[in-house]
């Protein structure tokens, strides 16, 4: 039985019980969010090193950090190594999206290092075995989810929203289709004047998610990629598709959260969640940003954190984190670092605004009693606060900071002031005792 399957049956599984641990939450809570489907519990049966998490919206926001190789950048072991740095910086999952040499021996290797869900999008495998495009058969298709679902790949990207008769819609934007996986789709269907295999033969493919427990990431293959394309009839004619087939998963027994935009404009993000919520049933929503501007090049993470954190509070479940090389390159370790750190803090604003932490309440205790290693500990970043403070010339003190120096320091003078007035106070009860 699936996560979904048992939750529904009320049955506690120890994965239930763990997960709710972490989000300090009452398990037959969780179990009531699993069994209707407003959360997921990605967990492969056969990820044997998993640490279960729950994704949805009435839960804590969830940050995931892509990585993988390219053709023509990034090596096996290079890989592994962002994964365990972005597990270590607190990623709650990661997806595998490497599309060049042993693509299939990294996803292994970082499965098997991996505590938080994995994720892959199967149909670059499946291209990269089939040599292109118009050699690329369901058959591959299906097989290569087969094998990443055994290999215990947690939840899978599949762009099965795309159907033929979107292509000429997505003809009329400016940067047109954006998503590889939708791409990958729309030149197959193209090629072969057939319709989308992944939604012709979707129950199929159901039936191997089901037998691992493998979460259906239902793909927005028609994204935006430019503000002007945003909330376009591409984009919603799609995700009306994923709202029928998140019945279908649900009616198979099958675990299934959707994808979302993209490129939005600010004052557009609210009603797209809103939107996707409504349309896909309350299935937990997975958005890829939002970026908010279409010309922040080398600051995307930035960008992207923005619209993050206003689709949080429209709902959002789970964040997609997005690094300063976005539209540019393979993210290096760096990279990984700067845009997992930005998601992590979009992600917290949300969660703290819901007082779901008391962690900035005790920041603001440690700055006002001039505790620095508690405020460092306390950081989203704790390595980076400390590095900033020993690579300033003019260390902290104990009482003040280089920032404003012991006679400017605001805190310090507050301090003196209520000092003095508390002094002034003893002086005039003791005056009146006498």
């Amino acid at each position: 039985m699936t996560q979904l399957e048992k939750a529904r049956h009320n049955i506690l599984s120890t994965e239930i019980k763990k997960a709710a641990k972490k989000e300090n939450i009452s398990p037959r809570l969780l179990l009531k969010e699993v069994a209707s489907g407003r959360a997921v519990l990605p967990a492969n049966v056969n990820h044997k090193k998993l640490v279960p998490i729950g994704i949805g919206r009435n839960l804590r926001v969830k940050v995931n950090i892509n990585l993988g190789n390219s053709p023509q950048a990034s090596c096996r072991d290079e890989e592994v190594i962002k994964a365990k740095r972005a597990i270590s910086l607190g990623a709650d999952t990661i997806m595998d999206l490497s599309t060049g040499p042993a693509a299939d021996v990294i996803r292994r290797k970082v499965i098997n290092v991996s505590t938080v869900p994995v994720g892959t999008v199967p149909i670059y495998e499946a291209l990269k075995k089939a040599g292109s495009i118009s050699r690329l058969s369901p058959a591959l298709l299906i097989e290569t989810i087969h094998k990443q679902a055994e290999d215990g790949v947690d939840f899978m990207t599949l762009h099965a929203g795309v159907l033929r008769k979107h292509i000429k819609y997505a003809g009329k934007r400016v940067c047109g289709i954006v998503s590889r996986g939708g791409s990958i789709i729309a030149g197959w269907m193209s090629a072969k004047n057939r319709e989308n295999p992944l939604y012709e033969h979707f129950e199929k493919i159901l039936k191997i998610l089901r037998k691992y427990d493998v979460t259906a990431s239902l793909g927005d293959g028609l994204r935006p990629g430019a503000l002007a394309d945003a909330s376009d009839r591409a984009q919603f004619a799609e995700l009306g598709v994923l709202g029928e087939l998140v019945k279908v998963c649900r009616k198979n027994g099958v675990q299934v959260m959707v994808e979302g935009p993209g490129h939005v404009p600010i004052n557009q993000i609210e009603m797209n969640v809103k939107k996707a919520l409504k349309v896909c049933h309350d299935a937990p929503f997975y958005v890829l940003g939002p970026l908010v501007t279409d010309i922040a090049l080398g600051y995307d993470h930035i960008n992207a954190a923005i619209g993050a954190a206003i689709a949080a509070r429209s709902g959002a479940a789970f964040l997609c984190g997005v690094t300063p090389s976005e539209h540019l390159s393979i993210p290096n370790l760096e990279d990984i670092q700067e845009g997992l750190v930005a998601f992590k803090i979009a992600a917290h604003a949300w969660d703290t605004a819901r007082n779901m932490s008391d962690r900035d309440l005790a920041m603001s205790i440690a700055r006002r009693t001039f505790d620095w290693k508690k405020q460092v500990e306390l950081s989203i970043f704790p390595e980076m606060a400390g590095r900033k403070i020993s690579e300033k010339d003019n260390k902290s003190s104990d009482d003040f900071c280089s920032m404003c120096g012991k006679e400017f320091c605001a805190m310090r003078n507050f301090k003196s002031v209520m000092n003095a007035d508390m002094a002034e106070i003893t002086n005039k009860n003791n005056s009146r005792q006498n």
